[in-house]
């Protein structure tokens, strides 16, 4: 697969309002791209596809976790082959250390509390892609 010229960004969220917010925050970051996906098998279908460079994943989506999403994709070894070298960050409003532990274990990269701040989102994807 040739090097994509943007990095693509897969938004994996159930909340119209943070999708609409990020939305808004990608139009304020030239060179990206983003697409969203509302449910896991929305996500799966469109890391398939599209195969982003990072997903930014809602740790509560309507039929599964985001835990159970990224353990379906390292459990499919084409899909997960495929998507070498993809960055995971779980997003939630929940903040035990043990969600968050849990989160690094499954594979997440990083794990952001919501609200995000667009100031330090920004921030986190240049850390992230560069």
């Amino acid at each position: 697969m040739p090097e994509r010229a943007a990095p693509l960004v897969l938004y994996v969220e159930d909340d119209r309002i943070h999708l609409i917010l990020m939305e808004e925050v990608f139009r304020l970051l030239p060179g990206w791209e983003l697409r969203c996906a509302e449910t896991g098998a929305e996500a799966l279908a469109a890391l398939a596809e599209c195969r982003p460079t990072l997903a930014l994943v809602d740790m509560h989506l309507p039929d599964m976790t985001g835990l159970e999403l990224i353990a379906r994709v390292r459990g499919d070894a084409a899909l997960a082959g495929s998507l070498a070298g993809l960055r995971w960050v779980a997003l939630s409003a929940d903040d035990p250390c043990s969600v968050v532990r849990a989160a690094r274990e499954a594979g997440f990269d990083d794990y952001w509390l919501k609200p995000i701040e667009v100031p330090r989102l920004q921030a986190a994807l240049q850390r992230l892609i560069g």
